[in-house]
């Protein structure tokens, strides 16, 4: 079950002007709860003015070995959003020695080291797990190789770039890095654009073995995502080999479904071995509902983008207004967004513990 816990800051450390890395200190007594996958966030919370805000922020550093402790620290990329009530105030505000409400990790944007080649196309921010996963895979898998595709705007806004260039120099022979600049000229490599589609789809099998590679890592903006997925699926790529984690959705990128709800429903949730039933209200969402209730159910963005809140659909239906979390085969097993869904049916059951 997800907790929080206040964490000291043991780091600030600029990245580029609109973002920062945050080292967080896990003390002995927490190193097991904080133990975490590559590729996996925290969810970070504040209260302003009487209001809990809460963020999911990706951890860039290396998953502990699964043979010794957890991890001792814990860093995070944070990238300044244009009136981001969090970002503004990371990047703005937090001193080293403050004190910061972290969540115990979350996510499936994971990889498990094992041999092979595994490949990651991310744009901007959604460099910040592929860093981790990166570093955990080829630090502990000798016979894994690694293709990096990476897309920024600009050579000074591209984040953790030492960090790369250092994994780079380290496994020369095993990480292949291709960097594109979408607005600014290189001296070498690609040319300047936009990793789109149609680009991606030529791209690719000029890059790697498309058909050897055993995973792809989609991480970034919607756009490029899809795009990459789309062309993925072109060259073709199985969709059980294409993980995905969105970092920015356009308020309209997926326009809600109408379906009706009906006049009276009630959701029953289980949540750490405890359940109960509360009334659902009119055009609340099932977690909202649950959350009225019971204060410690699990969520972060509420945008239908982190996955925290998902929960397995014991009984009953529900519409999901957006979904850039759950993998297909999550959704087919029975797993829904408790901040997306709304009840169809009267009675609704969620098991949160599955």
């Amino acid at each position: 079950m997800a907790r929080f816990h206040p964490l000291p800051v043991a780091a600030v450390d600029r990245l580029t002007d609109d973002s920062v890395a945050l080292t967080l200190t896990v003390p002995p007594e927490l190193r097991e709860e904080y133990r975490h996958a590559p590729g996996q966030h925290l969810a970070l919370r504040r209260r302003v003015d009487g209001t809990e805000i809460r963020r999911t922020y990706s951890i860039c550093s290396p998953a502990p070995d699964p043979a010794g402790e957890g991890p001792s620290s814990l860093r995070v990329g944070v990238r300044l959003v244009d009136g981001g009530a969090f970002s503004t105030y990371a990047l703005k505000e937090i001193n080293v020695g403050d004190e910061l409400e972290v969540m115990t990790p979350a996510g499936r944007f994971t990889l498990e080291p094992a041999p092979g080649l595994y490949a990651a196309i991310v744009g901007g921010s959604g460099i910040t797990p592929v860093l981790s996963i990166v570093a955990t895979l080829l630090a502990r898998e000798p016979e894994a190789r690694f293709c990096l595709i990476r897309s920024d705007r600009t050579a000074a806004s591209t984040m953790f770039l030492e960090e790369v260039a250092d994994l780079k120099d380290r496994y020369p022979e095993r990480l292949q890095l291709v960097t594109v600049l979408s607005r600014e000229e290189q001296q070498a490599g690609l040319p300047s654009g936009r990793l789109d589609r149609e680009r991606l789809t030529g791209l690719l099998p000029a890059l790697l073995p498309v058909e050897r590679v055993a995973g792809w890592f989609l991480c970034g903006p919607y756009g490029l995502v899809q795009g990459a997925e789309q062309a993925l699926r072109e060259l073709g790529v199985a969709r059980g080999r294409i993980h995905e984690e969105i970092f920015h959705v356009d308020a309209g990128a997926a326009p809600a479904a109408g379906a009706p709800a009906p006049a009276h429903s009630t959701v029953t949730a289980r949540l750490d071995g405890r359940g109960g039933t509360w009334p659902v209200r009119e055009g609340e969402s099932l977690l909202d509902a649950v959350l009225r209730n019971r204060p410690d159910a699990p969520y972060a963005c509420k945008g239908g983008v982190c996955g925290t809140c998902r929960a397995f659909l014991v009984e009953g239906e529900v519409r999901m207004d957006r979904n850039f979390a759950l993998e297909t085969e999550e959704t087919e097993a029975g797993y829904v967004l408790a901040c997306q869904s709304h009840p169809l049916t009267e009675r609704v059951e969620l098991d949160f513990d599955r």
